[in-house]
């Protein structure tokens, strides 16, 4: 089945990486067996164990420190054999542009979770106050910059479903409320899918605790709040039209007989006793 396509898969690929490497290691001249072994068995060691079996040969604590190193060290490119000379040579800094810093920022997943809300909210809010343009403009680059930011950040779309599905359940409780029902499976589904959204384990790939936790509930708030107010301007009684006039004072301005005309909050009803 489709588990076993997919193990027959990671094992070709974890030897072509193994094989990779190896072939690295022998033209470079280090420790071949450690170089596979860390490729198949994901194995570490500290970096005074790699310069005692041979996978690195120096150890420098900055910049400094390398290229005293490194000055008169023989190394072979794909074209030539070349004798580093960095002894006295000034090193040069190169920042990252503003293009490269504002991509690099997406690649955080925290800014991209931040930017698919946002998203959200603005396509909500455009659909809510039709004409209003800013929500939708908003939303509309929140939403590309997410998807951009998706891209290069390994994400499940199972997790980003579940997030969708959330909203879209929150959405409907607003237009038919069930007391709660709709925004619990809401909220649920906005935990589940924020903590399933990243696919990576490492840490620095994966959404802040704090932020899943403040943005779910931030949303639960919202729609809460427009829930509770829509619920109250349904059962709060009707102060326009002909309902709005039960039990309120007027002047008659004719006589009644049957019909005739009165006079209520500024206005000239037609009335019947």
């Amino acid at each position: 089945g489709a588990e076993e396509i997919d193990e027959e898969m990671k094992a070709k690929m974890v030897n072509d990486a193994a094989a990779y490497i190896k072939s690295i290691t022998e033209k470079r001249g280090r420790n071949v067996q450690w170089a596979e072994k860390a490729v198949r068995e994901s194995v570490s060691i500290t970096e005074q164990e790699a310069i005692e079996i041979g996978v690195i040969e120096f150890i420098a604590n900055n910049v400094d420190e390398l290229i005293e190193i490194i000055d008169g060290v023989r190394v072979t490119t794909a074209s030539e054999t070349r004798v580093l000379k960095t002894k006295g040579l000034e090193i040069i800094s190169v920042k990252m542009s503003y293009k490269d810093l504002f991509l690099h920022s997406l690649t955080n997943p925290n800014i991209a979770y931040i930017l698919l809300f946002l998203g959200i909210y603005g396509i909500l809010g455009e659909f809510s106050n039709p004409g209003s343009f800013f929500p939708g403009i908003v939303g509309g680059i929140s939403l590309i910059l997410a998807f951009v930011a998706f891209q290069s950040i390994p994400i499940n779309y199972g997790g980003l479903l579940l997030i969708i599905f959330g909203i879209v359940l929150l959405v409907i409780e607003i237009y038919t409320p069930t007391f709660g029902l709709l925004t619990a499976g809401g909220v649920t589904s906005l935990i589940l899918g924020s903590f399933m959204l990243p696919k990576a384990t490492a840490p620095f790939l994966r959404i802040s605790l704090v932020l899943i936790i403040s943005m779910s509930l931030a949303t639960a708030a919202f729609f809460v709040f427009a829930l509770s107010k829509g619920i109250k301007i349904q059962w709060k009684k009707s102060v326009t039209g002909r309902e709005g006039l039960i039990g309120k004072v007027g002047i008659t301005k004719t006589v009644l007989d049957p019909e005739g005309t009165i006079f209520v909050h500024g206005e000239r009803w037609q009335a019947s006793v």
